[in-house]
């Protein structure tokens, strides 16, 4: 089983608000909803483009790319049916956010 790894302070990262972290190797989009994070790969699965550095409305994030819209909870585009980005689980401790690798 995979471990947790601290990727950011809780005071890094405002609601509504994303960015990229590296968690183990792996470049990870992390978001702020409401004060719940949630994490997803970093990848967009159209074209590969960065999710830490899309645009976030609610629990929607649109690549910076092509816009294309992913759930931020689980990872499922809200436009193509099937498409999809690996959503990692997510634990706060005390102010250290961390990600399951």
């Amino acid at each position: 089983m995979s471990d947790f790894t601290s990727v950011a302070k809780t005071s890094d990262l405002a609601p509504g608000e994303c960015m990229t972290v590296d968690a183990g190797g792996t470049s990870i989009a992390l978001f702020n909803v409401d004060g719940t994070f949630y994490a997803l790969d970093n990848t967009c699965a159209h074209k590969g483009g960065p999710l830490g550095d899309g645009f976030c409305e609610g629990h929607i994030v649109k690549c910076p790319w092509h816009g294309w819209p992913y759930d931020i909870t689980t990872g499922e585009c809200t436009r193509h049916e099937g498409e999809k980005v690996h959503a990692r689980e997510v634990q706060v401790v005390g102010d250290d956010v961390q990600v399951r690798v």
